[in-house]
């Protein structure tokens, strides 16, 4: 019978084999899985004491309810699966999702950008005679909602030019 695990990175379902046993890193996000480090949050009040006197060691205060600077970020849970599901949405009324090259999440298009005119001097490599690209190009930009990595990539009807261009004929 198969065994599973979260990654507390990325938050994806890991199932491994008992033969096999656990996976050292995750396979989505490639992040070390031992050694996460996590708090417990007590409710009574003693164990409260007890986790402000542990914050302290950390260096991390609580207000004199007991309650985190920080309670933003449990509460930011729910607004990150929220997130993740508006994510979801836009994926899927995108014509391309590319992958993240940092976490391999599909990335979401941001928007589109126009590059040349005055401030673009395009090559002519002396092989065609002519510029790879025409003047402007059109470039999508796409970020990744896991890690916030941003990346480029040419618009279709730019890359089609390009393969046009890029056609000798002999």
């Amino acid at each position: 019978m198969a065994e599973s695990q979260v990654c507390p990175w990325c938050m994806t379902d890991i199932v491994w084999d008992e033969e096999i046993g656990p996976e050292s890193h995750c396979p989505h996000c490639e992040n070390k899985l031992s050694g996460y480090n996590s708090l417990s949050i007590g409710l009574d009040n003693d164990e409260e004491r007890d986790e402000e006197e542990q914050n302290a060691s950390y260096g991390q205060a609580a207000d004199a309810d007991g309650d985190w600077e920080d309670e933003g970020s449990l509460r930011g849970m729910g607004a990150g699966l929220a997130a993740e599901a508006g994510a979801q949405l836009v994926l899927e009324q995108q014509l391309e999702a590319p992958e993240c090259p940092v976490c391999r999440e599909y990335m979401l298009e941001a928007g589109e950008q126009q590059i040349g005119g005055e401030g673009f001097k395009a090559t002519i490599p002396a092989a065609l005679g002519h510029s790879i690209l025409p003047v402007p190009i059109t470039v999508n930009w796409y970020v990744c909602p896991s890690c916030y990595h941003v990346s480029s990539q040419l618009a279709l009807s730019d890359r089609n030019e390009l393969a046009k261009r890029l056609h000798r004929e002999e």
